[in-house]
């Protein structure tokens, strides 16, 4: 008797990208759908499931790189504020799902292809496949617009352009800048770690990091050490400072309270996505 073969289908989880980067797949969509049908963070986390921090990050990571925000939250009220998806969000689902469809069907027939050559393994495709996801550990991504670049000796400074109100600046090595084709009106991705932002709350200091985003205090999370401190800089944006508790009890901060998020330009890492 021939060993009984066992169908393989080959499956992929699809990142969409647009041309200011990868910014969705299949575990941001669920959480998506469950804020859509719940109406709050805590229970379509649960739903999804995540923790309620990552799925926090999650939606503060869409909105940052989104032309219009996902995800609109609201605090107070004498229901105490809620989470909705935003009339872009439900467009964003639909286009994803769509994709998603036409995604599994290319697979499929390259399953079918893939099998019937003589030499076939689609197992060994699938594991190249799953390689070729990017993620990046950079708590704070924005996508913006060279707006500035001033050449140095060395180095170039190079203004980037998040919308009418926000811009950062970063500094890049001349290599740098020319392996990434760097122009004015270019669209790049600035990253910034949690740990390379300073909080501030006094706006009359002055210090030497360029790029000072101000913003209004949105959630705080305690560790036994250190706290999350996310500000909301609105337009959908948000800023993530991991400080210590000290810190925290000494600038008062507090969700509502008024703060700064500053940053060195040495801190920016630029990315293009070609």
């Amino acid at each position: 008797m021939k060993p009984r073969q066992i169908a393989t289908r080959l499956t992929g989880h699809l990142e969409v990208s647009t041309d200011l980067g990868a910014f969705l797949g299949d575990t941001r969509v669920r959480l998506l759908e469950a804020i859509d049908e719940h109406g709050s963070i805590s229970r379509a986390a649960k739903h999804v499931p995540i923790s309620y921090k990552t799925a926090w990050d999650a939606v503060d990571a869409m909105n940052n790189l989104a032309d219009q925000p996902l995800v609109d939250s609201s605090t107070g009220g004498r229901a105490g504020g809620g989470t909705r998806l935003t009339d872009y969000g439900r467009r964003v689902i639909a286009m994803y799902r769509a994709v998603e469809a036409e995604y599994q069907a290319a697979l499929d027939r390259l399953a079918s292809q893939f099998e019937q050559a003589p030499v076939g393994d689609v197992r060994a495709f699938q594991r190249l496949l799953r390689r070729m996801a990017v993620r990046t550990s950079a708590r704070n991504q924005y996508a913006g617009t060279v707006s500035g670049l001033r050449e140095g000796p060395v180095d170039y400074e190079v203004r980037i352009r998040l919308d009418d109100s926000l811009e950062l600046a970063a500094v890049v090595t001349r290599e740098s800048a020319e392996q990434l084709r760097l122009a004015i009106g270019s669209e790049v991705i600035a990253l910034i770690k949690a740990s390379s932002l300073l909080l501030l709350t006094d706006e009359s200091l002055r210090i030497s990091a360029r790029n000072r985003l101000w913003g209004t205090v949105q959630r705080i999370v305690d560790g036994p050490v250190n706290a999350s401190v996310t500000l909301d800089l609105g337009n959908g944006r948000t800023a993530t400072a991991v400080v210590t508790r000290e810190s925290v009890e000494s600038l008062g901060l507090a969700v509502g309270s008024r703060a700064c998020a500053a940053f060195k330009v040495s801190s920016v890492i630029l990315a293009v996505i070609d």
